[in-house]
């Protein structure tokens, strides 16, 4: 989306190479990309990714940043909402990744979980019950695991607050959890 393409700018703009797949490039009408979708077409094709496929596209832009020459050899994953839950569920699957930076997604199971060798960052709404839900079950799991996981809640913020709290219009809710998470993203990366 256009948003996911300014937030890659941002975090390239704090430093960092960042690379923003569009894993529904060569799916949308007539070979098209997800702008080729209507915003609820494009959200029903993301929902029905192959796991495998997107494991793989998120290889290749993973190799691609690492073969630049601006490149320190250091490998992040984020994501937010469903792409939130695909970097949890990539750090199961890259075992050379430093960290999981996980906005409001979904974990992986637990066996699934053990395979995970990056910590993992999780950055939740206070109001997201659904997602919430599964925090204390993640952390659970995790330290039986002896995995590196470190979530944080935002208060009075909703789901998708990285986005919703850059609107002007933004909730105070909102918005402050998105400096917060953005000042706790940026620091992590360092």
């Amino acid at each position: 989306t256009d948003w996911v393409q300014d937030l890659a700018d941002q975090v390239a703009a704090a430093g960092y190479i960042a690379v923003a797949p569009d894993l529904l490039s060569g799916m949308g009408p007539n070979g098209g990309r997800t702008t080729s979708f209507a915003q609820s077409e494009a959200t029903q094709a993301v929902s029905h990714l192959n796991p495998d496929q997107v494991t793989a596209d998120l290889n290749a832009a993973a190799d691609y940043g690492l073969k630049l020459p601006a490149s320190d050899g250091k490998l992040f994953v984020a994501g937010f909402c469903w792409g939130g839950g695909q970097s949890f569920r990539f750090a199961t699957n890259r075992s050379n990744l430093a960290a999981a930076f996980v906005f409001y997604g979904p974990p992986p199971d637990k066996d699934a979980m053990a395979r995970i060798k990056a910590p993992v960052y999780g950055f939740y709404a206070g109001n997201d019950a659904r997602i919430d839900a599964t925090i204390p079950a993640t952390q659970e799991a995790m330290k039986q695991l002896g995995k590196a996981y470190e979530p944080v809640t935002y208060e009075g913020a909703g789901h998708g607050f990285m986005r919703a709290g850059e609107a002007p219009d933004a909730s105070e809710g909102n918005s402050k959890a998105r400096t917060q998470a953005w000042d706790r993203w940026k620091n992590l990366l360092k």
